[in-house]
């Protein structure tokens, strides 16, 4: 089975007659409904049709789920579709799972730690730096400027951190 990427989330339910209201991670938020999605163990496999827009998501009626009880049941449950259903990235952008684990350098070749989580509060995206080496987390912005090479062949970046941000 070819790698999965979460692209969705369920919220809880919406009404009484099973739709769900869905989160999409997607780029274009509407997409969700194109792929074949199954939870994170792949025991359930959903189609999904978008019924309406909420606030923070959607409304939408998916497959096997046909009350409110089912589909209260599956709050909290991600959704993921296989990365051959993706849509190809051009060269400077990157699926956030594809940056997760990846080793981080500075320019002067010195491990600075490994990438934990990539996160976005609204303005750019961040990634998460632990390592053996940082006394703290860094959020270490993903820029051009802050991040010059993503080399997902061999595992790593390379990062030009801001003054100050890593010790």
């Amino acid at each position: 089975m070819s790698e999965r990427i979460c692209v969705g989330a369920i919220a809880g339910s919406f009404g009484v007659n099973g739709e769900v209201r869905l989160k999409s991670f997607c780029a274009d938020p509407t997409a969700i409904e194109d792929y074949d999605l199954t939870t994170e163990d792949g025991s359930r496999a959903f189609n999904v049709t978008l019924t309406r827009a909420i606030k923070n998501g959607f409304v939408a009626d998916m497959t096997g789920v046909a009350t409110k009880e089912e589909a209260d049941a599956l709050k909290g449950t991600r959704l993921y579709a296989t990365r051959d259903q993706l849509p190809e990235l051009p060269d400077d952008e990157y699926y956030h799972n594809d940056l997760i684990g990846l080793e981080v350098f500075d320019t002067g070749g010195t491990q600075i730690g490994t990438v934990k989580s990539v996160m976005n509060h609204g303005a750019t995206d961040l990634l998460e730096i632990h390592g053996p080496a940082l006394k703290d987390t860094v959020l270490l912005p993903f820029t051009m400027e802050a991040v010059p090479t993503v080399d997902l062949g061999s595992g790593r970046i390379i990062a030009d951190p801001p003054d100050g941000l890593i010790d």
